[in-house]
């Protein structure tokens, strides 16, 4: 029998509940299996679903902790955006022209969540290549948003990973995030999404979109949940040269810290023009939290974001590095990809040796800038998104609808990938129309910690993200 209230909950509570034998992984596996099969037909989050692998690591889970094994990771079902390579099954990138491929070895952080002792379900839907903001994918299929029973942006290009532990099909799924992959999923599904500092966790065995700019987090129910994640993707790799050096981060000391005497500030440039009035009023509501919290909120120019932003215009950086990475799918196959996604890696394919080193060149002293212009700033607040989710007959409706909408959601999270800024997005409330609304919190690159820690004084004071969709109309 199905109990819908098991995967809605949060990994510590179901960490908590496993420990004491109130219930077990297998059990949960279970519910988790069931809510897959009865509603996902409808939702499109995954792109394939193992349940004997997951039925036989449960088992394995329970008897680890049987045996003693207090890992607080240890039994929990997950998924993973199918970027992951995952021994033995393919790597499709969004793409049914790499179905057939099974990879030979598991990505680095699906082995670390497997020595924890996570459970696999499968893989998640993803915009294809992993590049676009909105969450459409014309090959596969666009994950639909579980707030509404008409198509709604699920955001991407994460999205079949938000859509999962949205609907509470899993507690947690793996995205990317190169400009917003991970927060704009979050954000238009209600849920928790850690973007982390490029070489904080190892990308190896992760399907590139931009070696300069991908990085790996977690989409989960709540910020504790993301950081006993983080805790255990985190961390050095051989084959991963970004993060040699970098220390781990035991965020769990410092999480329940709470903000006061903090210095937290609205960054006002860029990231409010043009935005929904309900995302504003709800985003800018949050800062009477915070002061009631004992923060000091402020405003805060951050001009560094408008030079970010003008850097960012045209997208080349990402576009360059894509255009390289997929070049023989594109000249070999170009008509059978996603038109949407085919035609702005394109673009990558008439940048110049020239052009792409003076980018880099520039970005690297925009982020020397934006680390002086953050100055005494220990979180710069802004909405996830400018705009809430909407019809995907709308965004959808043209190739200039989608590419105008397209920047409109990636606007205020790729700001962060070029200023290699790390952050998260929390739910703090819904529109008039019952959409959620995401709130970012944007920390200096490497403290993780920090944001962690203002995020979580955040949710401990609301409840915004314990609010989940009604999804009676799917089978009704």
């Amino acid at each position: 029998m199905i109990d819908s209230t098991l995967p809605f909950q949060s990994i510590a509570s179901l960490s908590r509940q496993i420990a004491s034998g109130e219930t077990t992984s297998l059990t949960l596996t279970e519910n988790c299996l069931g809510r897959i099969e009865s509603l996902d037909s409808t939702l499109n989050a995954f792109r394939l679903v193992t349940p004997e692998t997951a039925i036989a690591q449960a088992k394995a889970a329970d008897a680890r902790r049987h045996d003693g094994d207090k890992s607080p990771l240890l039994g929990i079902p997950y998924a993973a955006k199918d970027l992951f390579d995952v021994k033995g099954l393919p790597t499709t990138a969004g793409s049914h022209l790499l179905e057939q491929t099974p990879a030979k070895d598991s990505a680095s952080v699906i082995k670390r969540l497997q020595n924890a002792g996570m459970v696999f379900l499968g893989k998640t839907n993803t915009v294809q290549f992993a590049y676009g903001g909105i969450g459409v994918n014309h090959d596969h299929g666009t994950p639909q948003n579980p707030w509404h029973k008409i198509p709604y942006a699920p955001g991407g290009s994460s999205s079949g990973s938000g859509v999962a532990v949205a609907a509470g099909l899993c507690p947690m799924a793996l995205g990317t995030d190169t400009g917003g992959s991970v927060r704009i999923p979050a954000a238009l599904c209600g849920v928790t999404g850690l973007k982390t500092t490029v070489g904080q966790v190892p990308r190896t065995g992760v399907f590139p979109l931009s070696w300069t700019l991908d990085s790996v987090g977690p989409l989960t129910r709540t910020v504790e949940d993301a950081a006993l994640v983080y805790e255990i993707i985190q961390g050095a790799d051989d084959a991963d040269p970004t993060t040699h050096g970098r220390p781990k981060h035991h965020v769990a000391s410092s999480l329940h810290r709470g903000v006061k005497g903090l210095n937290l500030a609205f960054a006002e440039s860029v990231f409010f023009d043009d935005i929904d009035d309900d995302v504003e009023a709800k985003v800018r509501a949050t800062s009477q939290v915070f002061e009631s919290l004992g923060a000091k909120v402020s405003h805060h120019p951050f001009q560094s974001a408008k030079e970010a932003l003008k850097l960012n215009s045209r997208g080349l950086v990402a576009a360059a590095e894509a255009w390289t990475v997929n070049r023989e799918l594109i000249e070999s196959d170009f008509e059978n990809l996603d038109p949407i996604v085919s035609h702005r890696v394109l673009k990558g394919k008439a940048v110049t040796a020239n052009d792409y080193l003076t980018l880099q060149s520039q970005m690297l002293n925009i982020r020397a800038q934006a680390m002086q212009d953050f100055g005494d700033y220990d979180i710069l607040i802004a909405p996830t998104s400018a705009l809430p989710a909407k019809p995907i007959s709308i965004l959808d409706a043209s190739e200039e609808s989608y590419a105008g909408y397209n920047l409109s959601y990636l606007r205020n999270t790729a700001i962060g990938n070029i200023l290699n800024l790390c952050g998260i997005s929390v739910p703090c409330g819904h529109t008039r129309h019952g959409l959620p609304v995401g709130l970012m919190l944007y920390g200096r690159p490497y403290h993780e910690e920090t944001v962690l820690r203002v995020a979580q004084a955040f949710q401990i004071e609301t409840d915004y993200h314990t609010l989940v969709p009604d999804l009676a109309w799917i089978n009704a």
